[in-house]
């Protein structure tokens, strides 16, 4: 039995995008054992999924932190006698544990001059892509034939009856429109402004009758609460009270979801959700929604190089020129659409 362990990338959007690559390989290889070396954060968005055996967790921050703790994660490596890897994550750090782990074939892009470290490097592309492109490159350049480019996330009946559960608590019936916002996101030039939020919020109120969900993580609560002061309508915040798993689960509940560029916005699109992205300083042609699903994107910028990574940014035009007229416009339309 062939044994594949797949290195894999630290951001909850970007595993989303790596899980057509994973598909691709189980896809080539229907009797291997696969794994998938993953940073703790992101273990849910594989967990369930039916194309690994195994997750194995990589803690950079804590268990395998330093020398001692990157000799027992290659100890533990050795041990499971894999022969071939796919280093998706272009650390250095990653290629030279794979490669001490005395795993024989080790393939991925020969960033921070780890080529040394690799038996078959793959070619970046000439011009910038999608990262489900950039990762389903390396299946391609493996002898890989990629048969779909959807992001895939897994969940089951708890996570189900938790959202429908949630829900009905506050007093939502199967019969109504439900909207969820996810105003959240891992850097504050990407959010769109929340004053926007409630206005927006209020707008599917009153001409659809929506019910209104604010989602988020634990970090977000206050700004989830913020948008809910602002609002004229009450609404159900579910900011820090849901796994990644059961924030799923909504979504599937969900008539329409509205995000700025964030995980969450990429996991909507993954549970085939209705789903209206809003685009400032990153680029939808590199990080955008991808593959099958029903979605539209929102973006404003019209004088700024994408992607722009310019903290000191103080007018975060690029957002700010979205109107919630622009955001609504588009919601009547996935509100109608047939997908």
């Amino acid at each position: 039995m062939k044994r594949i362990l797949i290195v894999n990338v630290n951001w909850i959007g970007d595993v989303l995008f790596s899980t057509p690559f994973i598909r691709s390989v189980r896809e080539a290889y229907p009797d291997a054992y696969i794994a998938c070396l993953l940073h703790p954060r992101c273990k849910e968005m594989l967990e369930l999924n039916p194309r690994l055996n195994e997750i194995i967790i990589y803690d950079e921050e804590g268990e395998h932190r330093g020398l001692g703790g990157k000799l027992k994660l290659i100890t533990a490596l050795r041990k499971k006698k894999f022969d071939t890897a796919f280093l998706l994550h272009r650390s250095f750090t990653k290629a030279l544990i794979v490669f001490l782990s005395g795993i024989k074939e080790r393939i991925g892009y020969p960033t921070k001059r780890r080529g040394m470290l690799l038996t078959k490097t793959v070619e970046a592309s000439d011009e910038e892509v999608h990262k489900v492109e950039h990762f389903l490159n390396i299946a391609r350049a493996s002898g890989l034939n990629p048969k779909s480019k959807s992001y895939e996330f897994f969940i089951d009946d708890s996570h189900k009856k938790f959202a429908a559960d949630l829900l009905r608590d506050a007093g939502i019936k199967e019969q109504d429109a439900v909207v969820v916002l996810c105003p959240g996101g891992n850097w504050d030039p990407k959010r769109w402004p929340k004053e926007n939020f409630a206005k927006l919020a209020d707008m599917l109120s009153e001409k659809f009758g929506a019910k209104i969900v604010i989602s988020g993580a634990a970090k977000d609560v206050k700004l989830a609460e913020e948008i809910g002061k602002m609002m004229k309508t009450r609404p159900v915040v579910t900011a820090g009270r849901t796994t990644l798993k059961q924030l799923g689960a909504l979504f599937t509940r969900s008539d329409l979801v509205i995000a700025n560029d964030t995980g969450p916005m990429h996991l909507a699109v993954a549970m085939n959700a209705k789903t209206i992205a809003l685009f400032g300083p990153t680029s939808e042609a590199l990080t955008g929604p991808y593959g099958g699903g029903c979605y539209r994107v929102v973006s404003k910028n019209e004088t700024c190089d994408l992607p722009c990574y310019d903290f000191t940014c103080k007018d975060n035009r690029c957002m700010q020129e979205i109107r919630p007229e622009d955001v609504i416009k588009e919601a009547a339309i996935m509100l109608e659409a047939k997908c």
